[in-house]
């Protein structure tokens, strides 16, 4: 599988990431597809102290401890839950980054975090303070690089002004494109790079289409598209390519030179092994990315700023 450089790092991550959230805590389930993922070549997995109360960072921990040296871990800290753990509240201070980092490494069975993140961010939020954090992590050798999780523009201007950020991981997807007009040639002027979730759109992005989609779709839609409208380009952008809607989809992103990697979750080693063939299929054609961007909207940011 290909890797490409995150940033400015010496990281290289296989264009396809798994994403973590989604393995659940039934442990062997969820080290198959783990140890599935290493043995087809994905070496980037992406977690958060937050997913399962912890119990993710732990699992990842284990499955992974005997291929440490040969895997990029990532995880997530700002989320910060309450003591009897039925909700929490964002802290995004120096003084609990730094206090959280010893727990996730703890967890991870690790003596390194390859990529943390911060997990989310406004603008209220004491910046200064916490690249402070992230820089006296670095400096102790607790982490190696680190990034943010966010798709405030105004949040991701400041951190690309102020921090020395690797990349970025935000929502982004073929009907998604919100990114492409604020973020995208920022972040790869500044050499961060891009990490993609949601790039299948909660499912209508595969051959499934609408027949995945959340009542909450069926009802209101998804961001500025009505059901009606989503029903017609995935009908159009189906009749128009000859291959599995995930391909299209994947490779869309990827086609994007700020994109380093696309950070996809499986409930199953089948689901994974779609998302491999997806990743490692041939790439759209100038021509297919024009078509795509003439017949799909190009979002933008109205909230969130």
């Amino acid at each position: 599988m290909q890797k490409r450089q995150l940033g400015k790092s010496d990281l290289f991550v296989t264009t396809l990431g798994l994403g973590c959230m989604s393995l659940g805590t039934e442990a062997k389930k969820a080290e198959t597809i783990l140890r599935t993922a290493f043995e087809e070549g994905i070496n980037y997995f992406d977690t958060a102290d937050l997913y399962d109360f912890g119990e993710n960072e732990k699992i990842i921990g284990t499955t992974l401890k005997s291929v440490r040296d040969q895997v990029i871990i990532a995880t997530k800290v700002g989320n910060r839950w309450n003591d009897v753990k039925d909700g929490w509240r964002w802290d995004p201070s120096k003084e609990y980054i730094k206090e959280a980092v010893k727990e996730s490494l703890t967890r991870l069975n690790t003596e390194y975090i390859d990529l943390y993140q911060l997990h989310g961010g406004t603008i209220e939020d004491p910046i200064d303070e916490t690249i402070e954090a992230f820089e006296e992590l670095k400096q102790e050798g607790l982490i190696r690089y680190y990034g943010i999780s966010s798709i405030r523009p105004n949040v991701i201007r400041e951190y690309t002004a102020k921090a020395n950020i690797s990349s970025v991981m935000m929502q982004y997807s073929l009907l998604d494109r919100r990114p492409e007009e604020e973020a995208l040639s920022l972040l790869h002027k500044h050499q961060i790079s891009v990490v993609c979730r949601g790039s299948l759109a909660k499912g209508l992005l595969s051959d499934k289409m609408l027949a995945q989609a959340s009542p909450s779709v069926k009802e209101h839609g998804y961001l500025d598209y009505s059901l009606t409208e989503l029903q017609e380009v995935l009908s159009l952008l189906k009749e128009q390519f000859d291959r599995p809607f995930n391909e299209i989809a994947l490779q869309y992103n990827l086609a994007q030179p700020s994109v380093a990697s696309v950070i996809v979750g499986a409930s199953s080693a089948r689901q994974l092994q779609e998302n491999i063939r997806a990743v490692t299929s041939k790439e759209l054609t100038a021509a297919e990315i024009d078509f795509i961007r003439q017949h799909t909207k190009q979002n933008r940011y109205a909230v969130h700023r």
